[in-house]
């Protein structure tokens, strides 16, 4: 699926410092309660724009005047693609991820929300023409095909082509049960045999294996 969006490099984005990691093709539900986000998000829909979603290192997902946050410099570039008014008031929105991007300069903007100039991963990112998988990796596939039937992985309606070595390692990453801290350890990686590589060592491990 190629996007819209233009990922051209530099860019200047606003980010949303949350304690989770998101991949390209990710999708994550979010109620937006904050003014200064309920403002980005309303710009971003109306500009037909994204933003980026980053790991906290130290610091609330919600800053009163005298906090501060420590992010992590590589996170993903995500658009809204669903939103509703909740039951509680809320904006719900469901937002996707589109592409990996590195921090090269960070503020906080007049409006209290976070912005960086990125550069976009070339390969990281949806669209990118697909890396085929071999029977090495059916047991990777398997484990992905099983963790897909879990409903919490069902509800979020994702299209998977387990053929893509992109693809098997990014929903892995995603689904595994995994410290954010690990997670974030795998994005940082732009190899994606590498990528797969860790992944496996990471199964085996949880599986007792030597």
């Amino acid at each position: 699926m190629n996007s819209p969006i233009q990922l051209d490099s530099p860019q200047d984005i606003p980010l949303f410092p949350l304690r989770v990691v998101m991949f390209p093709g990710s999708r994550l539900d979010l109620q937006i309660f904050e003014q200064r986000y309920l403002d980005m998000i309303s710009r971003c829909m109306r500009n037909g724009t994204g933003f980026g979603i980053c790991l906290l290192r130290e610091g609330d997902e919600v800053v009163s005047e005298e906090g501060r946050q420590t992010i992590h410099r590589t996170g993903t570039y995500c658009t809204v693609i669903d939103w509703d008014q909740l039951d509680n008031g809320l904006l719900g929105i469901t937002v996707e991820g589109l592409a990996k991007f590195r921090i090269t300069d960070c503020w906080q903007g007049d409006s209290g929300v976070l912005e960086a100039t990125v550069t976009f991963s070339e390969q990281d990112r949806l669209g990118k023409e697909a890396i085929p998988l071999d029977d090495a990796y059916a047991a990777l596939v398997g484990l992905l095909q099983s963790l897909e039937q879990h409903p919490l992985v069902e509800q979020k309606k994702l299209t998977i082509d387990y053929g893509n070595l992109w693809e098997l390692g990014w929903r892995l990453v995603e689904f595994i049960p995994l410290a954010v801290d690990q997670k974030q350890q795998l994005l940082d990686l732009d190899d994606p045999w590498e990528r797969i590589s860790a992944i496996e060592q990471l199964v085996a491990e949880m599986a007792g294996e030597p």
